[in-house]
Order: structure tokens, then sequence, then C-alpha cells
């Protein structure tokens, strides 16, 4: 599951800065052009919002894979054993519930969609841009599914992920400090 987990995260690595370097490209060529040669692009207001849509989806699945969305892990990890294994569990099952009925929502309105395209690029169809909405929703699953097993384990252990990178972090910047001050 590991592997799994690890490729699906490089895979929403490179997609995401992939994305998010293509939008501020379209954002300064936009600017450029307004500002400099007094011409905007007539696409640019619609190609944006989507791109940033689907920065959105992608972005939430890398989060949804390494746990980094909101959640209340100091009130789930100061109940007693029994209880909070009961609220992970109804946790998760939430989270899967709405993502499944999110993306077969995506999936319905994309066969309304047919045919239809982008006001400004005709013939770009708003399947195609609209299918973040599926996909994306669908990636949040795998990646909440693959991610599960450590949550788990580290919730019947007491222990807290964000409490953990912050404990690495401090050990890293104590390490470096320790560097630093020994004479070479």
């Amino acid at each position: 599951m590991r592997s799994a987990a690890f490729i699906l995260q490089k895979i929403l690595e490179v997609v995401s800065i992939g994305l998010l370097l293509t939008l501020a490209g379209v954002v300064i060529s936009a600017v450029v052009s307004r500002y400099v040669f007094n011409a905007s692009f007539r696409w640019y207001d619609e190609v944006a919002s989507v791109m940033l849509a689907w920065i959105t989806y992608y972005g939430a699945a890398l989060a949804a894979l390494q746990r980094r969305h909101l959640g209340f892990s100091g009130f789930l990890l100061s109940l007693e054993s029994g209880p909070r294994a009961a609220l992970f569990i109804v946790a998760e099952a939430v989270v899967y519930a709405v993502f499944v009925s999110m993306a077969w929502a995506g999936w319905y309105v994309l066969r309304v969609m047919a045919g239809e395209s982008l006001v400004s690029l005709e013939w770009l169809s708003l399947q195609f841009t609209q299918s973040v909405v599926p996909i994306g929703c669908v990636l949040f699953v795998i990646a909440q599914f693959v991610s599960t097993p450590d949550a788990w384990m580290r919730m019947k252990a007491g222990r807290d992920a964000e409490a953990e990178e912050i404990e690495e972090e401090i050990a890293k910047a104590e390490a470096e400090r320790r560097a630093r001050e020994t004479p070479q």
C-alpha cells in the first residue's frame, strides 16, 4: 500500500506543480499582454478559472494522501480508544460518502454538458474542462483509501501526524544548530 501511495503522491505532485506553473505562465502572459501591448486575451478569464479548479481538485487529492486536510486530531486523540476508533470510522465513512457522491454527480453533469464548449474557446469542450470533478473526487477517494491504514495505526497508537511532523522539524533544526556550533 505504501508503494501505491508513493507513486500516487509523485503523480499528484507532478500534475499539481505542472498546473500551477502553467497557470502562472497564463497569468503572466495575460498581464504582459494587457499592460505592454494593450491587448488582452479573450480566453484568459475562462481558462484561468478552469485551471484554478483543476489545481484545487488535484491538490485536494494530494492533501488527502498526506492527511493534510483540516481535522480535529486533538479532539479525536483526547477520546478513549473505543470511542476514538468509532469516531475515526464514522469520519472516514463520511469522507468516502461525500466524495463518491460528488464523483457520481460530476459524472452526471459531464453527460448533461455533452456538446457544450467554453464561450471563448469553442473548440474546448466543457466535458473536458469539467472532467476534473469526477476525476479529482475519485483520486481523492483513492488517496484517502491508501492513506487510511497509516492513519488508523497512528490513531490507535494515539499519535498525531501534525505533532510528529513538528517534532521531526524541531529535531532537524536542532541538528542543524548543533552542526553550526561545532567547530570544524
